[in-house]
């Protein structure tokens, strides 16, 4: 089993003023004890999530907490969340083919590469407040 994390839950997970931080956290504590079996993000998500909460908040501490959560700290002893996965040539592609396509309505091009990395790594799960999945891949909010 595994799932793959979007950039709202460790933004809303590291912001107390998020509609959504109190389930974020306990949706963090699930990924940690491996309810959801081994955790994935990517570099784009890393990203979007660090870019994201400063621009929110407007902290710039907030966002490096958002990016030592997602990495790990080892110097302050905070384990990384999630396994990391670039988003290479082959997933880029695909995610921009299927943006051009217009099928998928409402997603970003971060969203694309997150489905294309869902099905090329057999990810099972997505963990996002995002619906516009809902119906694209199984995802726990």
């Amino acid at each position: 089993m595994s799932i793959f994390i979007d950039s709202n839950i460790f933004i809303a997970f590291a912001n107390k003023r998020d509609k959504n931080h109190e389930r974020a956290l306990q949706l963090m504590d699930d990924v940690r004890r491996g309810k959801f079996g081994r955790a994935y993000t990517s570099d784009y998500i890393f990203d979007e999530a660090v870019t994201v909460a400063l621009i929110r908040t407007r902290r710039p501490d907030i966002a490096v907490k958002v990016g030592k959560l997602i990495l790990g700290s080892a110097r302050e002893g905070i384990p990384r969340i999630a396994r990391m996965i670039t988003v290479d040539e082959r997933i880029f592609l695909k995610a921009w083919e299927n943006f051009q396509s217009g099928r998928f309505k409402g997603l970003s091009f971060t969203d694309h590469t997150i489905l294309a990395q869902i099905k090329e790594y057999g990810i099972d799960m997505l963990l996002s407040f995002d619906t516009d999945f809902d119906g694209l891949t199984v995802r726990v909010c």
